[in-house]
């Protein structure tokens, strides 16, 4: 049974710091491009940033320079580093795993709440 657990959202202030962690089980972490995704009330889904199985990663426009994804694939887990938080960063944060040869398969975590306010 594939998992993906989220942690370490919460409430922050804004121009604080916040790191989220995904621990993966049940698949071949090592192998797959992982990835936070992020979704407001009423929006849609949007990537946040990904990072590919060789380590090579990317931004949303909005969340360049603050944020930063890593790995470890001997934890499997990856994390997001969220630096200089502001408002607009509030909503639910998802972790995402895609597995990008044959069989294609997609999975995502429950999701954590990340609020940043005064």
């Amino acid at each position: 049974q594939v998992q993906l657990v989220e942690s370490g959202g919460g409430l922050v202030q804004p121009g604080g710091s916040l790191r989220l962690s995904c621990a993966a089980s049940g698949i071949s972490f090592s192998i797959y491009r992982m990835g936070w995704y992020r979704q407001a009330p009423g929006k849609q889904r949007e990537l946040v940033a990904r990072i590919t199985n060789g380590g090579s990663s990317n931004y949303a426009d909005s969340v360049k320079g603050r944020f930063t994804i890593s790995r470890d694939n001997a934890k499997n887990t990856v994390y997001l580093q969220m630096n200089n938080l502001k408002p607009d960063d509030t909503t639910v944060y998802y972790c995402n795993a895609d597995r990008l040869l044959k069989p294609l398969s997609k999975y995502w975590g429950q999701g954590t709440q990340v609020t940043v306010s005064s």
